[in-house]
């Protein structure tokens, strides 16, 4: 758009805004707070939405968290996790960060072209003697091959951390997405389907487990003059607790909204030249958190140009995931970072675009968005 071109007429539309109920909801959770003087250390509501979010989610045991980043650098020290761990160069940086903050080497491999998860296939081949573990993300919220990285890490005793972070709710024929690997770990950030303003969680197989990541997450306190191991400070508080309380009677309605308006860019998308929608993970599996659609050669655009014409239109798509993990000076000197190593990954990360999807999006928005892909 230059100088001279009318400026748009629309409000800002970003890729997702936080659901916020009304204020007066929330003031009476702010009132007991200030009435019980209890601000953190697992208070009454962080004790509350802990046990809301295993009955919600259909698990036994689940630990809060400051946030998600946090939650997996305690998840890797529960597991005293060391040497090198599998994972996916096409996430946000967080997942890697987790693993170089423990001293542990990320070992890249590809994605599957259809999913954008961690490609089983690629796993086995970059299996060392150095490797203890795989760390794989349910990206977009879509469920990974968990049977076929679970027979992985049985045959070659490695554990298996999820990155769950877009994972909130989403479940697979057995019951929630969360219950598979060693330990699933859960962002709450405010961009996220389900948020606390900041927040995470670990979901936990047992007892024993939970108590060990309550154990890190506070220092190692065990009480007050006993400490157990070189903890840190994860505990979220109970202002974030509480409203992690209020979100959650509404998530299922944000939930609803998401659906409704993935299924109209679906089916207003459908027959674009050039554009692909990832495909649907279906109701049963589906949090909607992300609408990614990919630009191929065959759109009158590349996905930059598409990216900046939408922008200058007020729309503030977000090209999730580029650049690569890997393209960022920490790890491209790694060998497995190699762009021949990662081909499928290489290229979504060119060629992906996420569109706004949010409980608030109105449905002339989705249609003004629509217009302005299919105009180029």
């Amino acid at each position: 758009m230059s100088e001279h071109d009318p400026k748009p007429q629309h409000k800002p539309v970003y890729v997702t805004q936080p659901y916020l109920p009304p204020l007066e909801e929330f003031l009476p959770y702010l009132e007991q707070i200030w009435d019980n003087k209890v601000l953190t250390n697992g208070g009454p509501f962080h004790q509350r939405l802990e046990r809301a979010l295993c009955d919600y989610l259909g698990v036994e045991h689940l630990a809060l968290f400051t946030n998600g980043t946090i939650a997996l650098v305690t998840a890797l020290q529960a597991l005293r996790v060391t040497g090198e761990v599998i994972t996916t160069p096409y996430s946000f940086v967080a997942t890697a960060h987790s693993l170089q903050w423990n001293g542990i080497k990320p070992v890249f491999v590809d994605v599957d072209p259809d999913t954008l998860n961690l490609d089983p296939a690629m796993i086995e081949a970059a299996i060392t003697p150095q490797t203890t573990a795989i760390m794989p993300v349910h990206c977009y919220g879509h469920p990974c091959d968990v049977a076929a990285i679970q027979k992985i890490a049985d045959n070659y005793n490695l554990k298996v951390i999820y990155d769950a972070a877009h994972a909130f709710g989403v479940r697979d024929g057995g019951g929630s997405v969360l219950r598979h690997g060693d330990l699933s770990v859960l962002s709450f950030h405010a961009t996220k389907v389900f948020n606390t303003f900041e927040g995470g969680a670990i979901v936990c197989p047992d007892a024993r487990t939970k108590q060990r990541i309550d154990h890190l997450k506070n220092f190692g306190f065990v009480d007050e003059v006993t400490v157990v191991a070189s903890g840190i400070n994860g505990k979220m508080s109970e202002i974030n607790a509480a409203f992690g309380l209020l979100q959650l009677e509404h998530v299922d309605r944000a939930i609803a909204r998401r659906r409704e308006i993935d299924a109209a860019y679906r089916e207003q998308l459908a027959g674009v030249p050039g554009i692909r929608c990832l495909g649907d993970a279906g109701e049963a599996a589906a949090n909607y958190s992300y609408f990614p659609i990919l630009v191929g050669p065959e759109y009158g655009l590349g996905r930059d140009a598409l990216y900046q014409k939408l922008k200058d239109q007020g729309i503030h798509a977000r090209r999730y995931f580029h650049p690569l993990i890997t393209e960022f000076p920490m790890y491209r000197g790694l060998p497995s970072a190699r762009r021949d190593n990662l081909p499928v990954a290489t290229s979504a990360a060119r060629s992906v675009l996420c569109l706004p999807i949010y409980p608030a999006l109105s449905s002339d928005d989705v249609e003004r968005i629509v217009a302005l892909v299919k105009g180029a």
